[in-house]
């Protein structure tokens, strides 16, 4: 099944769409997705082929993994996600571990961004998440994305204490990447209960970098987002 899988996404294959998707998830000599390799093909259709594939072993999803190209690992995230929606609660844990095992094989923000919350987010809702806090203090950029990523579970269920603490973590973090995602999850707070938001931008805005800030306050109004901003 997993050659069939492999093959069909071969005949996807869009060489000047790859060409594009290079470029845009930086996969030149020291950038963040440096030796990625795109065969150009849409989420959308990599949607519909995983639909195809979501009884492949884990065994056979770890070797997707390890693929350097990114549709193989992108998919093979995208079979995990519908494994652990239908999945028992035993299944449910050996996801989530499987997931944790390959965090350096998460190693773009979209794969990142399209997988995190839906299992090791969705995982923890009723677990203590002390992982959490390991990985946003981690050299590596995918472990810290996936801290605050996952969290995003945690605010569609109106739970908003772990987003701040992390985001209060990773306040000083170098990297343009997690500037976004730190401000993207502060948004996503703030849309259910702005008065928290503001809060934790009273105390922190002068020192947040001007990218997160920006993202956090983009729901906010005209009024209130110049006043943030005139802050740094």
């Amino acid at each position: 099944m997993l050659f069939k899988l492999k093959k069909e996404l071969r005949g996807l294959a869009n060489p000047q769409q790859a060409k594009i998707l290079q470029r845009f998830f930086k996969t030149g000599p020291g950038e963040y997705g440096e030796g990625d390799i795109f065969l150009g093909i849409k989420v959308p259709v990599q949607r519909s082929v995983a639909k195809k594939y979501l009884d492949l072993t884990f065994s056979e999803i770890q070797q997707l993994l390890r693929s350097k190209i990114h549709e193989h690992r992108l998919v093979a995230l995208l079979i995990l996600v519908k494994q652990y929606e239908k999945g028992d609660l035993r299944v449910k844990q050996k996801i989530f571990d499987l997931y944790l095992s390959n965090t350096r094989n998460i190693n773009n923000w979209d794969l990142v961004d399209l997988s995190a919350p839906n299992i090791v987010g969705n995982y923890l809702l009723n677990k203590p998440r002390q992982i959490l806090y390991k990985l946003a203090k981690s050299k590596l950029l995918w472990d810290r994305r996936i801290s605050i990523l996952a969290t995003l579970a945690f605010i569609r269920n109106n739970e908003f204490s772990d987003t701040y603490k992390l985001a209060e973590i990773l306040l000083n973090d170098q990297d343009d990447l997690m500037h976004k995602a730190v401000g993207w999850m502060l948004r996503e707070a703030g849309k259910r209960d702005q008065n928290l938001e503001v809060k934790f931008l009273d105390r922190y805005a002068r020192k947040m970098p001007r990218t997160m800030l920006r993202y956090a306050i983009e729901k906010f109004g005209p009024a209130r987002r110049s006043h943030y901003l005139r802050l740094r």
